[in-house]
């Protein structure tokens, strides 16, 4: 009898610790909870086929690596864009030793005012890091429709004045160069840096 529950004891602990292992190894495959919208999968983002500020070439190969964030806009746009750059370089800040992982690449809508100058000044004077991307009509077209990214040309007040609609929305990539995470550019530096991270 003795020996019967000797067996079953040791029956039970090894149950117990087979459960404690699979709970352990459930805990580590835990899927990541994110504050963003998860898009992976999805064929958004696929082409950013398009010249940085320097006249560089670039492409999504560019930055495997690193954490990405793309998001569109123009220089002389008033509020969404300078606020989401500013909560972009605050990102960088809360990450820390990991912030030169994270690579933001501001795409203009609006190649007409947007000179390679105009764009480097535009998002070095928020973070040195950042990049800017551009091109002619048909190639900003062509990008944008890969990210599904709407941008119109509003007439301003002034005669040949005018500014420009647009998506304003953060597309995140993970360091193997994979789209995860759409964001809102309302989202805030604290839900970004914590989505981010998880990415890394």
């Amino acid at each position: 009898m003795s020996a019967d529950l000797s067996v079953s004891r040791r029956f039970v602990l090894r149950a117990g610790a087979a459960a404690v292992a699979a709970a352990m190894l459930a805990a580590c495959q835990k899927q990541p909870s994110f504050k963003s919208t998860d898009v992976s999968g999805s064929d958004l983002g696929t082409d950013l086929s398009l010249d940085d500020f320097n006249g560089k070439p670039r492409s999504l190969q560019d930055f495997k690596g690193k954490a990405l964030v793309v998001f569109f806009g123009f220089a002389q746009c008033p509020d969404v864009c300078p606020t989401a750059l500013a909560d972009l370089a605050q990102v960088r800040e809360l990450l820390g030793p990991d912030r030169d992982r994270l690579q933001v690449v501001f795409v203009t809508v609006d190649p007409e005012r947007d000179t390679p100058e105009v764009l480097r000044q535009y998002v070095t004077q928020f973070d040195p890091g950042f990049l800017a991307l551009r091109g002619d009509d048909v190639a900003t077209a062509r990008v944008a429709k890969s990210f599904k990214v709407y941008y119109a040309k509003v007439p301003g007040k002034e005669p040949g004045s005018y500014t420009m609609d647009h998506t304003a929305g953060l597309y995140i990539y993970d360091p193997q160069g994979h789209l995860r995470l759409f964001a809102r550019h309302t989202a805030g530096p604290e839900a970004l840096a914590s989505d981010i991270r998880q990415l890394l």
